[in-house]
C-alpha cells in the first residue's frame, strides 16, 4: 500500500503559529522532505521532534521528486515543508504534488500559516477579491511585461518581494500603474511586524535601508479600462492593419473595421497603403 504526501504549513515567524495537527503529522510521517534541513531541523529541535530528513528545494524538483516517489511507493508517509508558510506556494511542492497525483499516491494538505493571506487581512484593501501573484520575473523587461498584463485588474494584488528589489519593483510599479494606494508588510507575526501604506511614491520616500521579505499588495484598478477600439486607435496603421490580419480578415475587410475604428472614411485608408506600395 502506498503512502501517504503530506503538505504541512509552518510558521511564517512567530512559531506559536504551528498547528497540533501540524506537530502531530511531523511526528507521525516517516521522513521529511524540507527546503532547508538546516532552518527546518531548528524547527524540530525547538518542538523536540526527531525525524529523518531529505533535502527538497527548487533546483532539485525533478531529482528529488522521483526520490520521494519511490519512498511513496514503498509505503512510507512523508511531510513536505518549506522554510515558512504553505509549501507550493512560491515554494517547492507544485512539481512532487504532480507527480503523486499521476501516479495514485494521495496528497493530504495540513493548513496553517501563508504570508499573502496574514498580509491581506490586515491590509485595509480589500479581500472580496484578490490576485496572488507571487514573485515577478527578475529581468526588468520580464517585470514590466507581468505588470502590464494586470494593470486593469480591478482585484488586489499580492505580490512577494525580497529586499534588495524592493525599491526597483516599487518604481516599476508606480511607471505602469500610477500612484494606487498599497500596503508593504515585513517581519509578519514576529516582534517587529510592520505595516507600510500610502501611495506607491509615498511609501518609496519612507523606505530607507529596508530589510526582511516583504508582501506587496496594490489596490486594483478603480478606473474603467480603455475599450479595445482606443487602444487600436493609438497604433500605426501598419500595427493596426497587422492586428486584424493576424486574425485571418482579407485586405477588404481589414480596412473597412479599420476605417469604422478611426471614424475615418474607408478610401483614405485604402489610399494610405496604395501609397504604400
Amino acid at each position: 500500500m502506498s503512502g501517504i504526501l503530506y503538505l504541512v504549513a509552518t510558521p511564517i515567524g512567530n512559531l506559536e503559529d504551528i498547528t497540533l495537527r501540524a506537530l502531530r503529522i511531523l511526528q507521525e510521517v516517516d521522513c521529511i522532505a524540507a527546503e532547508d534541513t538546516r532552518h527546518t531541523l531548528q524547527l524540530l529541535n525547538h518542538f523536540h521532534i526527531a525525524k529523518p530528513l531529505i533535502s527538497y528545494y527548487k533546483q532539485t524538483e525533478k531529482q528529488k521528486g522521483a526520490v520521494l516517489l519511490n519512498k511513496l511507493q514503498e509505503g512510507k508517509n512523508i511531510a513536505l515543508v518549506s522554510d515558512a508558510g504553505t509549501p507550493a506556494i512560491s515554494d517547492p511542492g507544485e512539481e512532487v504534488v504532480k507527480l503523486c497525483i499521476q501516479n495514485g499516491i494521495q496528497v493530504v494538505p495540513v493548513p496553517g500559516a501563508c504570508a499573502c493571506i496574514t498580509a491581506l487581512i490586515a491590509s485595509g484593501l480589500s479581500t472580496k477579491n484578490f490576485t496572488f501573484v507571487g514573485f515577478l520575473p527578475v529581468h526588468s523587461r520580464e517585470k514590466i511585461a507581468e505588470l502590464e498584463k494586470l494593470k486593469y485588474l480591478t482585484s488586489t494584488l499580492v505580490f512577494y518581494e525580497a529586499p534588495h528589489k524592493i525599491l526597483h519593483t516599487l518604481q516599476s510599479m508606480l511607471d505602469v500603474f500610477g500612484d494606487r494606494p498599497i500596503v508593504l508588510c515585513r517581519e509578519l507575526t514576529k516582534i517587529h511586524e510592520q505595516y507600510i501604506r500610502g501611495t506607491i511614491s509615498e511609501v518609496l520616500t519612507r523606505l530607507d535601508n529596508p530589510r526582511g521579505e516583504f508582501v506587496i499588495l496594490i489596490e486594483g484598478n478603480q478606473q474603467l479600462p480603455p475599450s479595445s477600439t482606443t487602444i487600436l486607435s493609438h497604433l500605426s496603421l501598419e500595427e493596426h492593419y497587422a492586428y486584424y490580419e493576424k486574425q485571418g480578415l482579407d485586405k477588404k475587410e481589414i480596412i473597412k473595421q479599420i476605417a469604422k475604428d478611426r471614424h475615418l472614411p474607408k478610401n483614405d485608408i485604402y489610399q494610405h497603403f496604395l501609397q504604400k506600395k
